[in-house]
């Protein structure tokens, strides 16, 4: 009797990082899940045991970025607001791919690929814990919940998402130095909440 096949956690992240840069790449509708299975050196029933479909597939990239992105904000809490703010942008330039497709808008805000069926969370999204180490220290709030004000946190986020965006599709003169110019969104972020 021949052993069933096995699909490790290792083989999950080797396709959630492949179909990362094919989708960046080819777009979340056009991206080919043969060539994602080709190129991680498996079988497309593996991708299908894995994940289920394409668009769970795209899901899986979106939320393990989303925890990516969401860990290194943690790390860099304790540092306060300008180190969450070069985090932001180093974990961007690191993840240019990966930064694309979470604000893309190709999965929604339940998880769910766009046109998907997809369940509601039980817990918070994987965007909503993203922003908690930037709403927890603008607010001074430990446990953030609909109760707690989060309009300069969103403010702040679209100033440095902003920034980073721009960067990354290379919209600036090239005589401009990105490095410079982010430096100026954070010390204006970093004068509207001293001591922060």
């Amino acid at each position: 009797m021949a052993r069933p096949v096995t699909h490790d956690a290792n083989l999950r992240s080797r396709l959630i990082e492949v179909a990362s840069s094919v989708i960046d790449r080819d777009g979340p509708e056009r991206f080919s899940v043969r060539e994602v299975a080709q190129r991680a050196g498996t079988s497309t029933s593996a991708v299908y045991t894995l994940f289920g479909s394409k668009a769970e597939l795209t899901a899986a990239v979106v939320a393990d970025s989303f925890a990516s992105f969401a860990q290194a904000q943690r790390e860099a809490e304790r540092h306060g607001l300008r180190a969450l703010g070069e985090a932001y942008r180093a974990w961007a330039l690191a993840h240019p791919d990966r930064y694309r497709l979470m604000f893309s808008g190709v999965v929604g805000h339940d998880g769910a690929a766009a046109g998907g069926s997809g369940s509601a969370p039980t817990s918070p999204s994987p965007d909503e814990n993203a922003l908690l180490p930037l709403a927890r220290t603008l607010t001074g709030v430990e446990n953030i919940d609909e109760s707690t004000d989060l309009r300069s946190t969103l403010a702040v986020w679209a100033q440095v998402h902003g920034a980073v965006s721009l960067e990354l599709a290379g919209v600036a003169p090239p005589w401009i130095s990105t490095d410079v110019v982010y430096a100026a969104v954070l010390d204006g972020v970093q004068a509207l909440h001293p001591g922060r």
